[in-house]
């Protein structure tokens, strides 16, 4: 792997896997460094973005943070790729269901991902992108998922730049689509990925629902984010 440093991400000389998992939150890196991974070390400070290196199963993977939002997320996606040679990116975190057949701690997979951002003008595309995972990690984990009996719900889900919309019916909106849940990075990590040749996947355990008003506690969602990462952590290292 590439020694390098950017402006974002200081290795210092550790390494960096050609598979990074990447939780929104950093603190979530490091539970998972803490608790899944041996012979860890950590390759990123910086903004307290943390990230780290270890092994699972006997082979190398890595996990960072991305903060929230696709500016920040596709920010790291892209230096992770250009600088490091990442070569899979797999998002992992929650998610807001919009779909009726969503409860919560259900887990999604966004085979696509549709989006309010801005984010897609950068290509100079003569018409509309659709961001799109990549089929053989997206595959592995549905077939990780039958080993382990995990129920899945695979489709479209939009990446939203707003948290607190101005507008109480878009989300309404994007659920009459068929959308089946809503975040915040998805869109620009596969677009990134994409520009790229690399690969990306985004799965995330549901949160809360949008619509039914049903939620979780912090406990809880640190319950169901454990079976979310038994599930992708074969798959990383595969």
């Amino acid at each position: 792997m590439h020694v390098k440093n950017t402006p974002h991400i200081k290795p210092d000389n550790a390494p960096i896997a050609e598979t990074v998992l990447l939780p929104g939150d950093p603190l979530r890196a490091k539970f998972i460094a803490d608790n899944y991974l041996k012979n860890v070390q950590q390759f990123n400070g910086v903004r307290n973005m943390l990230g780290y290196t270890g092994e699972f199963n006997g082979k190398q993977v890595s996990v960072m943070g991305t903060g929230m939002g696709i500016p920040s997320a596709s920010l790291y996606a892209w230096e992770l790729i250009n600088v490091f040679g990442v070569k899979r990116l797999i998002r992992i975190g929650s998610c807001g269901g919009l779909s009726a057949n969503l409860d919560t701690f259900d887990i999604v997979i966004a085979a696509a991902t549709s989006t309010d951002s801005n984010f897609m003008r950068q290509y100079e595309l003569p018409g509309t992108f659709a961001p799109t995972a990549s089929w053989s990690l997206l595959n592995a984990v549905a077939k990780e998922a039958e080993k382990q009996n995990i129920k899945l719900h695979v489709g479209n889900v939009v990446s939203s730049d707003v948290f607190y919309h101005h507008n109480s019916e878009d989300n309404k909106k994007w659920a009459d689509m068929g959308v089946l849940a809503v975040e915040m990075e998805t869109a620009g990590i596969y677009a990134t990925a994409a520009a790229a040749g690399a690969e990306a996947l985004g799965v995330f355990t549901v949160s809360d629902h949008i619509f039914k008003g049903s939620d979780t506690t912090p406990e809880q969602r640190e319950t169901a984010f454990t079976e979310m990462m038994e599930l992708v952590l074969p798959v990383a290292v595969s």
